[in-house]
């Protein structure tokens, strides 16, 4: 049964929001950096929502919403994953193999302590505001006293704890003092690693002095621990250090990567799914572990969302912590290589402790895909030494699995067999082909023998030729692919063969993306499907892949459109403000890696950036029409050593300028409309 709070925000996200004429909710904050809610103005009440916000030891998601008169009530959903408690008996038997994490849900009357201002209870006032950057803030309206109450809610950023400060403010002339009365809880668990303790509850302090136009604040602690004894709460110093070092982990997270163009929805989009996407790292006995979140999948990893949509992403963004992550993962996923013949696992959950699931979603190609990008971004030889087995064991498996018509072979796809897939599915070959171009480069990079290359060339000159004969097809009209053999309607995975560059279909594979298939959120898994429910369903993860696909293809204006409509939909609309997995499955939850897809939209998409060896990529701007210019400041990728991509107009091309952190020029291209350009950052 969904919590009355979670039915508020989905009924406001089945309302119609018609593409452009949307009625935008939320405004930009003048960082560029989140989003504002400015409830005080805003007559469209009910409205209520929720984001997750992570650590290394917790996951909250944040369930607010706010009533006809601005009342505001908070449900705090955290997640501890790295504890598992026995399942109850009306739990199914696989919950406890696969999504068995230690959970407590909080409201308001639960845990907020009461306060009194002299012999008066002091009721918060009606929302103001409520704002988002990493950190979620509730603004309240100040009461006749001139006495103004701001909630903070955030995670800790290593230990099993999330925080909700309470922060007062006295616009006053005169002193006033605050008095707390707390409430605690604490409840013992028990599990198959012994016995743990939830607990909720703010520390000793009972008394705050608000001075004339000053300020001051208490903090309640949520928090798990081992054993049964009762938790001691956090001192002053943990508490003084939480704050900070939350802040500093969202900071250091936007002074690199940084998107510029004159679009403020795009660049503030990407500021904040630069958070989500690199937040959701979990210590675990597997090592750093970067998983997707959403309330589900935590402790593991799975060769699309972190093989194929993140863990490439990571060098570009120069996030350490990521990048451990990310090399962790390929490690583990080197171990398992199978012996004997069969195909790799697609995920390691639950600290890997599940059991691999047979299925062979085309696996193989997802992890050779994103492996093969990440090699080469990362600009470390030793690295890429280490992991070529993996690479090359992924891309002879392709090459066992081609049919007698030349396609992969493999039983379903990501979305594992919620829809037919057939026998050979048109995803697990683009992302083949794609694979074998940035495993070329790489190659060359580490000076792999010229016959390798020569087969690899061959190899995917032929896989070319094999999609274009065996998906190549008129569908519902259009020029562009089907799906598998007997597929007869379109469907969302058509964006792969625009993303990796196969040529030939371009226009009716765009118009079936961009005007078939899209919905008002985006494009939809498969509209004309002969079950209802699911011609209902969209994935954002299909909608990213064709943003970046149209880019990839040179349809710039066309791209440029659909991405603004999408963009300040899931940015400044009802649900807000990353992209989301599915809906109706999942209920739209904020997963982290699909909010790198985003990211890459623009790295590979409108910048056209593609690595070809350890400190080479290349460059095919595209810029819209209605821009002079747009820049990728502090890249962080190819070594490390930070650098500006600047693209400005120059008559009917561009100039690109690629400048080293000191401000000097490494490269200065002057390229025509839809060019490729080279870029050498010397050393490699």
């Amino acid at each position: 049964m969904l919590h009355p709070l979670t039915v508020v925000w989905v009924l406001m996200l089945l309302l119609p929001t018609a593409g452009s004429a949307q009625t935008d909710r939320w405004r930009i904050d003048a960082d560029q950096r989140g989003v504002v809610w400015e409830v005080a103005a805003d007559a469209r009440l009910p409205h209520g929502d929720n984001v997750e916000m992570s650590g290394r030891g917790v996951s909250g998601i944040i369930h607010y919403a706010v009533d006809t008169g601005r009342r505001v009530s908070v449900r705090r959903e955290l997640i501890y994953p790295q504890f598992r408690p026995y399942i109850r008996d009306t739990d199914p038997a696989w919950y406890g193999v696969y999504r068995n994490y230690l959970r407590r849900d909080y409201t308001d009357a639960e845990v907020l302590p009461r306060v009194y201002v002299g012999e008066r209870e002091l009721t918060p006032g009606p929302v103001r505001r409520i704002w988002f950057d990493g950190m979620l803030y509730v603004e309240h309206e100040p009461d006749a006293r001139g006495l103004t109450l701001t909630r903070i809610l955030w995670p800790d950023v290593r230990e099993h704890r999330f925080y909700e400060r309470l922060h007062f403010s006295n616009a006053a002339a005169v002193d006033y003092v605050v008095t707390l009365e707390p409430r605690r809880t604490r409840e013992v668990h028990r599990g198959e690693r012994g016995r743990f303790t939830t607990y909720a509850g703010l520390p000793d302090v009972s008394r705050l002095e608000l001075p004339a136009g000053g300020q001051n604040t208490a903090t309640v602690v949520f928090g798990a621990t081992d054993g049964g004894a009762a938790p001691e709460l956090p001192g002053v110093s943990a508490l003084f250090h939480a704050f900070p070092n939350r802040r500093k982990v969202i900071d250091s997270l936007q002074d690199k990567l940084i998107l510029e163009t004159p679009d403020s929805v795009l660049n503030t989009m990407f500021a904040l799914a630069k958070v989500r996407a690199a937040e959701s790292i979990f210590d675990s006995k597997l090592g750093l572990v970067h998983s997707p979140g959403g309330g589900r999948y935590y402790l593991g990893f799975w060769a699309n969302d972190q093989a194929e949509y993140i863990n490439p992403f990571f060098p570009y963004l120069g996030y350490g912590l990521g990048n451990a992550a990310a090399l962790n993962m390929w490690r583990v996923y080197q171990e398992a290589i199978p012996t004997d013949g069969s195909n790799i696992r697609y995920s390691f959950e639950m600290e890997g402790d599940t059991p691999a699931n047979p299925l062979d979603r085309g696996d193989a190609a997802m992890i050779a895909y994103g492996l093969s990008h990440y090699l080469l971004a990362l600009g470390d030889r030793a690295v890429a030494e280490e992991l070529w087995p993996l690479l090359t064991w992924c891309l002879d498996y392709n090459h066992r699995m081609l049919t007698p018509a030349g396609v992969v072979a493999s039983a379903s796809d990501e979305m594992e067999g919620r829809i037919a897939t057939g026998d050979a599915n048109l995803a697990t070959s683009a992302l083949y082909y794609g694979a074998l171009e940035t495993s070329l480069s790489l190659a060359r990079a580490l000076g792999r023998p010229a016959a390798l290359q020569r087969t690899w060339t061959a190899r995917r000159t032929a896989l070319a030729a094999a999609v274009e004969r065996y998906f190549g097809r008129t569908v519902e009209g259009l020029d562009t692919y089907r799906y598998y053999d007997g597929h007869t309607t379109l469907r969302h995975w058509i964006a792969l063969p625009l993303v990796v560059g196969l040529p030939g279909r371009e226009a009716g594979t765009l118009t079936a993306l961009f005007d078939r298939l899209w919905t008002d959120n985006g494009v939809a898994v498969e509209k004309n499907h002969p079950d209802p429910a699911i011609s209902q369903i969209f994935w954002d993860r299909g909608t990213l892949y064709a943003l970046r696909g149209a880019f990839v293809a040179g349809a710039t204006e066309r791209a440029y459109a659909r991405l603004r409509q999408f963009s300040r939909q899931r940015l400044l609309g009802e649900r807000v403000p990353y992209v989301v997995e599915a809906y109706p499955e999942g209920s739209m939850a904020h997963l982290s890696a699909e909010n790198a897809l985003y990211c890459r939209i623009f790295t590979e998409g409108m910048f056209g950036l593609l690595p070809t060896g350890l400190r080479s990529f290349r460059l095919q701007p595209r810029l819209p029409a209605g821009w002079d210019h747009m820049a990728l400041r502090r890249v962080a990728a190819f070594g490390g050593a930070l650098f500006d991509i600047e693209v400005r107009r120059a008559g009917a091309g561009v100039v690109v300028t690629v400048r080293d952190e000191s401000g000097a020029t490494v490269e200065q291209l002057e390229l025509a409309a839809g060019a490729v350009g080279e870029v050498n950052l010397g050393g490699g």
